[in-house]
């Protein structure tokens, strides 16, 4: 792997590490499996796009796109809690409606062109950082401090209530907490974390395109997963997960960045191979502390 391959990779995982801590507060933290997210990163690509070429600085785009994205959150849990809709499916509908959404926003164009505006990434490279590491260095930085805020708001009782939810449904309602308005605004604000990835990634790549979301729940699932298996997360260990999602999402990158640098007697893959290089990986995640586990009771037995 070559060095830019490299800050490439780095530049990937921490920029889709915010999406990776929105897919691990409704994965983890409140058991909703939200496909919202696939519409959502593109949702908040097309506000920031929008919003940066009507003449608005770079930063308010990004809390545009984090408001736009907490409302596509809302929706599917309004869906989910108040009319009773299973919450893949509540996911699935928003996520489908959001497309539509996302055209109509960006002026009924599927994708829409940032060169020559002005980005957050400017400022870094004004100092004299080289551009191919201005990016993950200020990626890393958001991505370190939203890890860090995320530890807080979990630590807050509004955030002890949002874990307690997901642990416990039943018990939470018994002590008078609100689990339908604690499932919309977990769920948002996972969305709105998904949405800010997106305007993210639209600043950095020059262009929003409403197709951009597919896929984003399997890659964040497989980061998740990953960097819980590299850093052995078990129950209730919430600041070490928000850890390993950060790790995750890093790790997930340069293993795709390696894979898709291998060439082994003339095979190599492609980029058409991603999914498939994805579901090994989490395969091989998965199944990692089980083949620990049988070959550690080998190596005893021996």
């Amino acid at each position: 792997m070559t060095w830019y391959a490299f800050y490439g990779a780095l530049e990937q995982g921490f920029v889709f590490g915010l999406m990776v801590l929105g897919v691990y507060l409704t994965f983890r933290v409140l058991e909703f499996p939200d496909l919202t997210v696939d519409g959502s990163l593109p949702l908040g690509a097309a506000v920031t796009s929008v919003a940066i070429t009507s003449g608005l600085h770079p930063v308010l785009a990004l809390a545009l796109a984090a408001g736009a994205g907490f409302l596509a959150g809302a929706v599917t849990g309004i869906l989910n809690t108040k009319l009773r809709i299973l919450h893949l499916l509540a996911s699935i509908l928003t996520m489908i409606a959001l497309y539509s959404i996302n055209i109509r926003i960006m002026g009924g164009r599927p994708n829409m062109a940032l060169l020559g505006q002005d980005t957050v990434i400017d400022p870094i490279i004004a100092l004299g950082i080289p551009p191919h590491m201005a990016s993950w260095l200020l990626f890393g930085a958001i991505a370190v401090a939203a890890a860090g805020l995320l530890m807080w708001f979990l630590s807050t009782e509004l955030g002890q209530a949002m874990l307690a939810t997901g642990d416990n449904p039943q018990m939470v309602t018994a002590l008078g907490v609100n689990t339908h308005s604690m499932i919309i605004f977990g769920v948002g604000l996972s969305n709105a974390m998904v949405a800010v990835s997106g305007g993210l990634v639209a600043q950095n790549q020059g262009a929003a395109d409403a197709n951009m979301g597919v896929g984003t729940i399997v890659a964040g699932l497989a980061s998740v997963i990953v960097g819980e298996t590299l850093l052995g997360v078990g129950p209730g260990r919430v600041k070490r997960a928000i850890v390993a999602a950060i790790l995750g999402s890093v790790v997930y990158r340069l293993a795709i960045a390696l894979a898709l640098g291998l060439d082994i007697g003339g095979f190599s893959f492609a980029p058409s191979d991603l999914n498939l290089i994805t579901a090994l990986l989490v395969v091989l995640a998965l199944t990692a502390p089980q083949i620990k586990s049988r070959f550690g009771l080998r190596r005893r037995a021996c």
